[in-house]
This record gives C-alpha cells, structure tokens and sequence, in this order.
C-alpha cells in the first residue's frame, strides 16, 4: 500500500484548493479524495466552504488522508496545506491564497505565467511553485479546468495513482454525459503531463507567515467603529470581477465601433466606459472609450449583441486586461 510522504502532528496530510464557484473545485476535491480512498487505501475526507452566491465567488474546498489504522473527526478548513491547488491566479488579489503553506509546501497555480513571475503575483517567500496552464488546456481540449487541476494535483501526489482516478472519470460521466468522458481523459493526462515545477529557497533568517483564519469577521465588538458607524457602505469601486473569467474575454476594436451602445444594455456588469465630446458635426454625442476589465467577468454577451463586430472573443492572455483596461470615471474623480 502507498505510504503518505508526510503528516502533520495529527497524522494528517492536507490539500487546500482555492478557486471561484463554475470552476469545478468541488467536485474536484471530491474525485481527488475518492481516488486516495478507493483506489488507495487511505482515509479521506473532502468538504467545502462557499457562499450563497456560489457561482463567481470565492470558494475553498478542503481534502484531509490519513493512515488506515486512523480516523478523521475533523472537519474544520485547512489551515496548514501540505499542497494548495490555486484554480485561478488572480484570486490572489482578493483572497490569500497561500496562507498557512509550510517551507516544503507546494504551490500548484493554473496560470501561464512563469514561477518567477508567479512568486513575485503570490508574494510568496519561499517553497516549490508548480505551473500548469489548464484554462489553455481545457480550451484546447472543449472540457473543464478541474480536469487539468485534477491532472496537476494528481502529479504532486504521487502516492495516489491516476490510472484508478482515469476510472473515476469514467464511471462519473459515461452514463449521463459518454461524449464528454474522451475529452475529460485528455486534459487529465495533459494537466498531469504539462505541471512544470520551480522550488525557492526561504533566504535565511526569514520565516513564513503564520497562517490566518479566513472566516474571522473584520469588524467585531472590539474593532467596530463607535456607534457602529458604517464607514465602507456596499459599493462596486472595490469590487474585482475578473478572477471570474474563465479563459475568454472581449477585446475592444475602436476603428469598427458606431457607438450604438448595444453592448452597454447586454453588459450585466456596466463594464463600459462612456465619454460625451463632440461630433463631426458639434453635436455632442456619447462615445464608447473602451472596456473596464476590473469589473468584466467574460460572459461575452457584449460580443453577441456588437452589429459590427467592434468586439471580438479572445483567449485572455498575461497583461492584456492591465494594459487595456479603461477606468471609470467616477473610479478617476477618487
């Protein structure tokens, strides 16, 4: 039987995978445990933790093995991961994602980045980054990302193996979904075949940082301003949508828009940004500038109702949102 290549001091080994609701990290999680338990040996458990806006929201899902001769009476989130699963990079924005890694933690991010750049975007001091591009995966392939994550993780546990997990794939979706079961095969193996890993070393006299528990409230009885004066009422301004993008997203031609404003009322998030100047003629008329990324989450309703093609699907790629992006005005006046 596999042996786990290492415990904490309960005898638990922990995988933590941080992603947004649509990504298929929990169903991931489950297929993950399943396989160390079925196919492996081991005692397992896998459980999640999201909102009730599940989809586009961030959600945590949390898998625990441990030997055979134990058992697991905890379902608490994982704090201290042996392996985080990261199902979009810029979920570091807003989320932090490696909190509680250890010095020999490995980091698997679904990015096109290199490490480097990575470890730089994580802020990550030290440990083993593994690379595996599986939003480019399941595009090429017309599947799903957790395919590739699954493939990835299953890479990093190499006491799991993935031909039982091939099985699971199988068993899952042959009797409601056969067309789809060859594509999930695929980006299994790719995401399994392509990880890429780069391990840093902690420079010394630098230690990581304790881990912090994510569900604890900001303001509380003792951190809440007098009176409970709200002093950050609800708003959009801080609001990151684009770690809901999965892979697509609208690019802007300006040299084809008649500014009919037809993508703005098929926009659910009020992405576009809008200038009044005048016309050829002196008229004043409203022109469209161009697309605020913070708040685009790719659904690409825009490029279906645009009657001249001045918006067009590509494949998101590194910077592009960034460089592109066209801030709101209002966002400008703070």
């Amino acid at each position: 039987m596999a042996v786990l290549p290492r415990t904490n001091e309960r005898g638990f080994f922990e995988i933590r995978l941080e992603s947004i609701g649509g990504l298929g990290a929990n169903l991931a999680g489950k297929m993950l445990a399943e396989a160390g338990v079925v196919g492996s040996g081991f005692n397992g458990v896998s459980f999640s933790s999201y909102g009730s806006e599940k989809k586009g929201s961030p959600v945590k899902a949390h898998i625990r093995f441990c030997d055979p001769s134990m058992n697991i009476r905890d379902t608490t989130p994982v704090e201290r991961p042996h392996i985080v699963g990261i199902f979009h990079e810029n979920l570091s924005r807003t989320v932090n994602v490696i909190s509680g890694i250890y010095e020999d933690s490995i980091v698997l991010v679904n990015s096109a980045k290199t490490p480097e750049q990575l470890k730089e975007k994580l802020n990550l001091k030290g440990g083993t980054i593994a690379v595996v591009d599986a939003t480019g995966i399941a595009l090429e392939e017309k599947n799903r990302v957790n395919m590739a994550m699954l493939g990835g993780l299953f890479r990093l546990c190499d006491f799991l193996d993935p031909e039982h997990m091939k099985g699971i794939i199988r068993k899952s979706l042959e009797k409601k979904y056969p067309h789809a079961v060859e594509p999930a095969l695929r980006t299994f193996e790719r995401g399994y075949e392509e990880v890429t890993f780069q391990t840093f070393e902690l420079p010394e006299g630098t230690e990581l940082p304790k881990p912090v528990r994510w569900d604890i409230p900001v303001l509380g009885y003792e951190t809440q301003p007098i009176g409970g004066t709200i002093i950050n009422p609800g708003n959009s301004i801080l609001k990151d949508l684009s770690i809901s993008r999965q892979g697509m997203m609208p690019h802007f031609i300006e040299e084809k828009c008649i500014h009919c404003a037809q993508c703005d009322i098929a926009c659910p998030d009020f992405c576009f940004v809008w200038e009044e100047k005048p016309d050829k003629k002196g008229r004043m008329q409203m022109f469209l500038q161009g697309i605020d990324y913070q708040y685009c989450k790719g659904c690409l309703k825009c490029v279906t109702a645009c009657p001249t093609q001045a918006l067009v699907a590509e494949r998101e790629t590194d910077g592009y949102a960034e460089e592109h992006r066209v801030p709101h005005r209002f966002e400008l006046a703070q």
